[in-house]
């Protein structure tokens, strides 16, 4: 004889529609916030948060995505870089300036090892050698 108990239902999985359509809004508006912080912060990048903002928003919020490429000045920037992973001149020479100006604070002022001094500004050093290898249009 049968049970007429119904089986319980499947647990949620992490990989239902809905969770990841969540995971993608939330990566999505947690990188745009980082990237408005990085208006006002000067240590902080702005553009590098927004492209992920606007490719976490193109996987779960169309229309966040389209708001962002539709911004008057960082829009352009995101569109070249997804069409020819350009990077501004200017941007280049901003990151630059940047990095080398935190190598030489963490050298001169940061009391951590020598050898995470060293790893840090290697680090930089690579990030620096590959933005400027980058098209610039």
């Amino acid at each position: 004889m049968r049970s007429s108990i119904a089986p319980p239902p499947s647990p949620l999985r992490w990989h239902d529609r809905g969770t990841v359509i969540l995971l993608w809004r939330v990566l999505a508006v947690a990188s745009l916030l980082l990237g408005l912080v990085g208006l006002v912060l000067p240590v902080l990048p702005t553009v590098p948060f927004l492209l992920v903002a606007a490719w976490a928003a193109g996987n779960g919020w169309p229309w966040l995505e389209e708001r962002i490429l539709e911004h008057e000045k960082y829009g352009p920037m995101i569109k070249r870089w997804r069409e020819r992973r350009a990077i501004p001149r200017m941007a280049k020479w901003a990151a630059a300036i940047g990095m080398t100006g935190s190598a030489v604070l963490l050298v001169t002022f940061a009391p951590v090892p020598r050898w995470l001094q060293l790893t840090v500004v290697a680090v930089m050093l690579a990030v620096g050698i590959w933005i400027w290898r980058q098209p610039d249009r």
